[in-house]
């Protein structure tokens, strides 16, 4: 299944407390639930006024439905052509 770049522009994104992240996470897990395909979350990460997320579906008009059902943005779906890491450069 494909995986996907989300950036999620959210002012003050960084300032959000552990309550507020819960309740986003849990929305997100209850949308998730509902999809009627395969979806996953994988990670996301919250940086300044932004909320970078990794998240494998089967297209990417899936990960803006659930953006949509979820009542959160996804200002740019990118799909992931490839991951690199230390590891890489060992292969």
């Amino acid at each position: 299944m494909p995986k996907y770049l989300i950036e999620r522009n959210i002012p003050g994104a960084a300032k959000l407390t552990p309550e507020q992240l819960r309740e986003i996470s849990a929305t997100s897990n209850e949308v998730v639930a509902g999809l009627d395909r395969p979806y996953n979350w994988i990670t996301s990460y919250v940086a300044g006024d932004k909320i970078y997320c990794v998240h494998e579906a089967d297209s990417a008009e899936t990960v803006y439905r659930h953006a949509r059902e979820g009542g959160f943005p996804a200002d740019l779906v990118t799909e992931i052509a490839s991951e690199i890491g230390p590891q890489t450069a060992r292969a």
